[in-house]
């Protein structure tokens, strides 16, 4: 495994990181394929064998249930301190008044929540899932603070919204000497890729560690585009990102699994490298349901991409409607917390 200074932080990361939507119950509103306890279990086995250090969920993830899982497995696995925890807040808990959302009384309860679930004193990265329309930049970036000097949380995130509003709460808190944002957690792969255009470059160049989530669009890019899986096909997230550009992806992972051919590579291995060759990404966050996406992951941290193979792959790619940002699909905007 590689491990990355974590942006402009002490913080040390390996190069991948497992995301953990896919441990759960599925019982629970949010995901019907994700994989209970006992199944999930030897996915963070293996990952802390292959090196991963890096966990990312989610208080919205199956209900929470997810939270616990995670930390239920880590305290059994691995030591605190040799982990690293990335949890996330905004989607409803509940459907009632100031039960999601980024007021600072939903932030601070969203974080004590999360805290109990993983069974853990603190939260090593604390994000905001969504940026919250209705409560004031000012508001959100004090209460991060806050949160941070309490001792519940030491960094804290951003997820998808548009780099103007990115750049305008680092202003904020640069102005007010509050603790700052130090990651994005945004949606790039080889069919999406608009944040190419301001969100990486801003990152860059205010060192913000880059952590896209679904690097391989939810598996599009890692098999035939005929292809279909369980998630695939009751995955009504995936359904409705790719929707309306289905032509032109299809091209791009022909392109993919064209090259993936001739190097005679998993398309998976190949899609991955083209994220991993970025200068801005820090830590793609892979998800995993089967062993073998594990190790595809950890195998593409050695796979080195041509210039031209890097053209070729990117070669079909048409501008996208803006997507992963507080209007994406309804689908995921209505996922509640429960527990």
């Amino acid at each position: 495994m590689k491990y990355v200074q974590f942006g402009n932080t002490g913080l040390t990361v390996s190069r991948l990181c497992l995301g953990c939507m896919s441990f759960g119950d599925a019982a629970a509103e949010g995901h019907d394929w994700a994989m209970d306890l006992d199944s999930s279990r030897p996915f963070i086995r293996q990952a802390l064998e292959a090196g991963i250090n890096f966990f990312d969920t989610a208080n919205a993830y199956s209900g929470g249930t997810s939270e616990e899982y995670v930390g239920k497995l880590l305290k059994e696995m691995a030591n605190r301190d040799e982990v690293v925890i990335a949890t996330k807040g905004f989607f409803r808990w509940r459907q009632a008044p100031n039960t999601g959302g980024l007021s600072a009384k939903a932030l601070m309860h969203a974080v004590d929540d999360s805290l109990r679930r993983l069974g853990t004193d603190y939260i090593d990265l604390y994000q905001i899932h969504r940026l919250d329309p209705n409560t004031p930049m000012e508001e959100i970036v004090d209460t991060l603070d806050a949160i941070v000097r309490s001792g519940k949380v030491r960094y804290v995130g951003a997820s998808s919204m548009y780099a103007w509003q990115f750049q305008k709460m680092l202003h904020i808190a640069e102005q007010a000497g509050l603790k700052q944002f130090v990651s994005m957690q945004n949606y790039v792969n080889l069919i999406y890729r608009e944040e190419e255009r301001e969100m990486l470059p801003l990152c860059a160049d205010r060192g913000i560690a880059v952590m896209p989530w679904s690097p391989m669009a939810r598996g599009k890019l890692t098999r035939p585009w005929d292809s279909t899986t369980n998630r695939s096909e009751s995955d009504l997230v995936g359904k409705a990102l790719y929707a309306r550009t289905q032509e032109n992806d299809r091209k791009v992972v022909e392109a993919v699994e064209a090259l993936a051919k001739e190097r005679g590579l998993p398309m998976a291995q190949i899609a991955l490298a083209w994220v991993l060759h970025k200068p801005e990404v820090t830590s793609p966050i892979i998800g995993a349901t089967k062993p073998k996406h594990i190790e595809d992951a950890v195998a593409a941290l050695d796979v080195s991409l041509s210039k031209d193979e890097i053209k070729r792959l990117e070669a079909p790619y048409e501008p996208h409607p803006v997507m992963g940002i507080f209007g994406m699909p309804q689908a995921e905007m209505k996922l509640t917390v429960k527990g």
